[in-house]
């Protein structure tokens, strides 16, 4: 039986699995080189080092456009800049989580509904939908990234 002392918060529970996640992202990206990360496995033109740049915006964007509403310059796209590096790539993304983790730590009613409304939605989301979207948009792509290492070098299971 589960008490209230060694229970987890929702907040904790829900921040786990899309660490998870993010987590699992990042993994595919590790000992490859920036030709293999840039490799365009499928026509679309997606590539590793493209997902985690991707991933990046769409966490500034529902973090801290949407749910606080600050005038932030997101780039949600999967065009990386030719000079980029995968550490530079991966330190922005890391810290567009921490500031998410952040945050959602910092607000206590997951309740709470985001200060604007996502473009093309009708209402205001709540912190708990925003977090049940990342978990889900994160772990897409993560899956999306198990396939393309697996076509760049055969790895799986990262």
């Amino acid at each position: 039986m589960v008490t209230a002392s060694t229970a987890e918060s929702e907040h904790e529970v829900l921040l786990f699995f899309l660490n998870k996640m993010r987590d699992a992202a990042v993994r595919t990206t590790e000992g490859l080189t920036g030709e293999q990360l840039r490799f365009a496995g499928v026509p679309s033109g997606t590539n590793l080092l493209g997902l985690i740049q991707h991933l990046t915006g769409v966490e500034q964007h529902w973090f801290q456009r949407v749910f606080l509403g600050e005038d932030l310059d997101v780039n949600k796209s999967m065009d990386v800049p030719a000079d980029a590096a995968r550490d530079e790539v991966v330190v922005a993304y890391r810290q567009a989580c921490a500031r998410s983790d952040e945050i959602v730590r910092a607000c206590p009613d997951l309740s709470t509904l985001a200060t604007g409304v996502n473009p093309g939605e009708a209402h205001r989301a709540s912190l708990r939908r925003i977090v049940a979207h990342m978990i889900e948009e994160t772990a897409r792509h993560a899956g999306h990234a198990d396939i393309l290492r697996e076509l760049i070098d055969g790895t799986t299971g990262l």
